[in-house]
């Protein structure tokens, strides 16, 4: 009702200071990804909830994942536990004691640990939408980055109302995203007769979006005194058809419902100011879309450093002096600005020759090197 102006509606979208995103996965289960999300955390000092709701197979889950990464010290949480017991685990998961907190729901509310970074979260498709976000709040209560994986079965295990529930969690993990998620699971699960006694109305048989826009021009009529009617509704809409494809293309926004939120809010976009800030926020998600890829690429990088033994810090470095040698060398052997393309790549080429031969250039009239 507030949506549509029945009633004043107040939304708390600023985190507390130094808060950053969830970063949030939905993945496949699988033993490498819950090891490297486990290793990650506790190789930064942090710790991890592993989230299994089920107390009959705990013990069992606490076992694999004792052997799955023995660096990790398990302990095991659970309401059925007797209370004494259960505050001395949570206690030592608190004070570090632990750093993998194998675990039902019973984390979902009033616990608060700021060096707990990563959620692992089994069979993610069991929980609801409101649920999954409250549990992915357990994490990320300090200023460190978080992340929040939630493991699945194979998809075709999995019903459709799962499916969307997942792609939108994973979608908004912005900071604040509450609301957005709560009108997501409106959509998903359906709503009840808003103006009237029956608590199941026509919004599933016509769609969310539809029923709210009826709603809004209803309310909207009712406000002005006159009486909301449907034929007036339909002859304010006009289609205009050009016959030219206007899509977001996959590669630049890849999440399809995010993808189809745009298109809502653009249709409903009133002016051209509205849009230009549609066409900036779309921008934003792309960047973090490229930045967060970026960073996996060089997370990948400097784990194959390891593999090979070798300092990824040290091996940048060097590269870092290599062309502050080469690009010297380019300064002090042209005027850069004035300087075509072509020739700028031969006195780099150039440049490489010489450092390769003397390991640091200065300015010569055969473009060769001393040190200064």
């Amino acid at each position: 009702m507030a949506m549509n102006g029945i009633r004043d509606l107040s939304i708390i979208a600023t985190p507390p200071a130094r808060r950053v995103s969830i970063k949030t996965f939905v993945r496949q289960k699988d033993d490498l990804i819950i090891r490297e999300a486990i290793l990650r955390e506790i190789l930064r000092g942090g710790q991890v909830y592993y989230l299994h709701n089920d107390v009959a197979s705990i013990e069992n889950t606490a076992e694999k994942l004792t052997a799955l990464v023995p660096e990790a010290r398990v302990v095991i949480g659970h309401g059925q536990m007797r209370e004494r017991e259960l505050e001395r685990v949570m206690s030592d998961f608190y004070h570090q004691r632990y750093n993998v907190l194998v675990c039902s729901t019973i984390i979902e509310t009033g616990i608060d640990v700021p060096t707990a970074n990563t959620i692992i979260i089994e069979r993610a498709d069991n929980f609801g939408l409101a649920q999954l976000h409250q549990l992915r709040g357990r994490v990320g209560r300090s200023h460190h980055q978080a992340y929040a994986y939630l493991l699945t079965p194979p998809p075709k295990l999995m019903t459709k109302d799962a499916k969307r529930r997942l792609e939108a969690l994973e979608s908004l993990d912005n900071l604040g995203a509450g609301f957005i998620l709560a009108t997501h699971d409106l959509e998903i699960r359906g709503a009840g007769e808003l103006l009237g006694n029956e608590q199941s109305g026509q919004i599933e048989s016509i769609g969310f979006s539809l029923y709210m826009e009826l709603l809004d021009a209803a309310v909207k009529a009712l406000k002005e005194g006159r009486e909301p009617s449907l034929e007036e509704i339909t002859h304010q809409q006009a289609e205009i058809e050009l016959r030219v494809p206007a899509l977001l293309p996959d590669d630049y926004l890849g999440d399809v419902n995010m993808r189809l939120s745009f298109y809502k809010r653009i249709a409903a976009a009133e002016s051209k100011q509205e849009l230009d800030e549609l066409k900036v926020e779309i921008e934003r998600k792309n960047k973090e879309k490229m930045k967060d890829e970026l960073g996996d690429v060089l997370f990948s990088i400097v784990n194959i450093a390891r593999f090979l033994d070798i300092d990824a810090t040290e091996a940048l470095e060097g590269t870092i002096k290599k062309f502050d040698k080469r690009f010297r060398y380019v300064e002090q052997n042209c005027d850069i600005e004035k300087t075509s393309l072509e020739n700028l790549e031969k006195l780099w080429q150039n440049a490489k020759k010489a450092i390769a031969r003397h390991g640091s250039v200065s300015r010569h009239r055969c473009c060769l090197v001393l040190t200064r």
